[in-house]
């Protein structure tokens, strides 16, 4: 009979099979399964890993505390630190933006993609199996010159089922799986870096737009003020008690303020625009809810602070970069481990019959099963060379884990210090303010009654304008640092967030007819 195909894999069991299985398959099937399991428990007894093994975070020397006195120390949480602002509307733009932003959601997709990963490589301690099955239509002939002898056909019913698996003996396949597994915690860091940048930048335009509506505001009514002085200066100047450089002056000041109003509205147009964009929108996806003016938010409530060692865990691009080091160290023992001995479990078990209910009852069956040893003897030094490879990288992450650590720390110590002169630099401000507006209300009722010259006044609206107009940058810089502060500190969303859909949804996958491409 001729001779059948084969597959590597076990036979099905007795509960998948509908026909009984004959008594000396059994026996064969019992055997060669008696052998795996050995092989088995020895490969597992065997087995050891190579390479270095990670030991955690690399003990780097960092500062006992912060330089500036007057941060909070205290430990406490970072979440939703945004509600300290108390605005309701950057309350919804910063949910919204986390449903929605582009970034976010391309950061969700590199962590299915990553446990995917994981579980692609976790396969690799499971043997594979596979089958085959075939039917076929058979005429042999035979005879001399003189005479040929055709046979009957016949057709000749074939299945086979073959299995392999590679012994993890030096821990090869349990490093991939440990890199697998730390590069899926670095996507997930990154993830939460995506949202720690991104509530940071909606809350930064946010702040930055009510700014420039302030600004606007100030500027307009500033504008209103300087022509009723431009009003008074003409009519003095009709009155013959003026003078047409007075006149001018007034006119110039009134003009050049209200010039002013064009440029922060085109900054402002660019703000709005921008966290139209944060939000997965068009830019003017939000131009409708910033219509309305709305006050400045001001942070009264500081920000825990806690202990440099602390950003290990708290600021997301560490983790994550501490992550990819302990990946780029396992990396290592998987290619440590190519340089070994490779031991590989396989078996098969084939039947072929000339009836297909016959394949389990009457059939020839035959078999194999047995370890296969695959010994590196000579490669030009290519796998020492994968090896090196893998050091060289891992110390590149070391690198980068060591500097995204002293950025960190660079970006609280600036951010401590810029809120903390901002601070200053707005109670400063606000008593020059006041004191101008004081100055700019006595200096124009003694103009009115002749008491003063025109120029005092014209420097007085000027000082008071600047003062005014320097208060309010002072505290949308103050917001803004108090906000870098937060993102330097490692602040963002608590809430779970959903990675498990995908942004495309796939239908009709199935076989099926293809439709013409547009």
């Amino acid at each position: 009979m001729p001779s059948h195909s084969s597959v590597e894999i076990p036979a099905p069991s007795a509960k998948e099979n509908r026909h009984p299985t004959p008594r000396p398959l059994r026996k064969i099937l019992s055997r060669a399964g008696s052998a795996c399991l050995a092989l088995a428990l020895i490969g597992s007894l065997a087995g050891c890993a190579v390479g270095p093994d990670y030991a955690g975070p690399p003990r780097l020397e960092l500062p006992s505390h912060w330089s500036g006195n007057t941060a909070r120390r205290g430990r406490g949480t970072l979440d939703r630190w945004w509600l300290r602002l108390r605005d309701p509307l950057l309350n919804r733009l910063i949910e919204q933006a986390v449903e929605a932003n582009p970034d976010v959601a391309k950061a969700k997709a590199v962590v299915r993609e990553a446990r995917a990963t994981v579980q692609q490589t976790s396969a690799g301690l499971f043997p594979s199996v596979s089958g085959s099955a075939s039917a076929t239509d058979n005429k042999a002939s035979s005879g001399s010159a003189s005479a040929v002898v055709d046979s009957a056909p016949y057709a000749l019913h074939q299945a086979s089922f073959d299995s392999s698996w590679e012994l993890d003996l030096f821990g090869g396949t349990q490093r991939s799986i440990e890199a697998a597994v730390r590069g899926a915690q670095s996507a997930e860091e990154d993830l939460r870096d995506s949202l720690v940048t991104l509530i940071g930048d909606v809350a930064a335009y946010y702040v930055e737009a009510r700014g420039y509506q302030a600004r606007i505001a100030l500027a307009q009514r500033t504008a209103v003020s300087q022509r009723d002085t431009e009003k008074l200066t003409r009519s003095k100047y009709e009155a013959g008690s003026g003078n047409a450089v007075d006149l001018a002056k007034a006119t110039a000041q009134a003009a050049s303020t209200e010039a002013n109003v064009p440029t922060y509205q085109a900054a402002l147009a660019a703000d709005i625009h921008r966290l139209g964009i944060l939000l997965g929108r068009p830019p003017d996806g939000v131009a409708a809810l910033m219509a309305k003016s709305a006050p400045l938010p001001a942070p009264r409530m500081p920000l825990p602070t806690g202990l440099p060692a602390d950003l290990l865990m708290s600021r997301p691009d560490v983790a994550s970069a501490e992550r990819k080091l302990a990946q780029a160290t396992a990396k290592i023992g998987a290619a440590e481990a190519d340089r070994y001995p490779a031991v590989s479990l396989t078996g098969s078990v084939g039947t072929s019959a000339l009836r297909a209910g016959d394949l389990a009852k009457y059939s020839s069956v035959s078999w194999s099963v047995g370890p296969s040893v695959t010994v590196p003897v000579f490669d030009a030094g290519k796998r020492l060379a994968t090896i090196r490879i893998a050091e060289a990288q891992r110390d590149q992450a070391f690198a980068t884990f060591h500097s995204t650590l002293l950025t960190a720390l660079e970006d609280v110590e600036n951010a401590l210090v810029s809120l903390s002169q901002e601070r200053v630099r707005a109670t400063k401000l606000t008593e020059a303010a006041k004191n101008y507006r004081e100055a700019a209300k006595l200096s124009r009722s003694l103009f009115e009654t002749g008491s003063a010259s025109f120029i005092d006044v014209l420097d007085a609206e000027r000082s008071l304008y600047s003062a005014e107009d320097s208060l309010i940058q002072s505290k949308v810089s103050a917001a803004k640092d108090y906000i870098a502060l937060a993102k330097a500190l490692g602040g963002g969303w608590s809430d779970p967030v959903d990675v498990s859909t995908p942004i495309i949804v796939d239908t009709n996958t199935g076989p099926h007819v293809r439709e013409a491409q547009k």
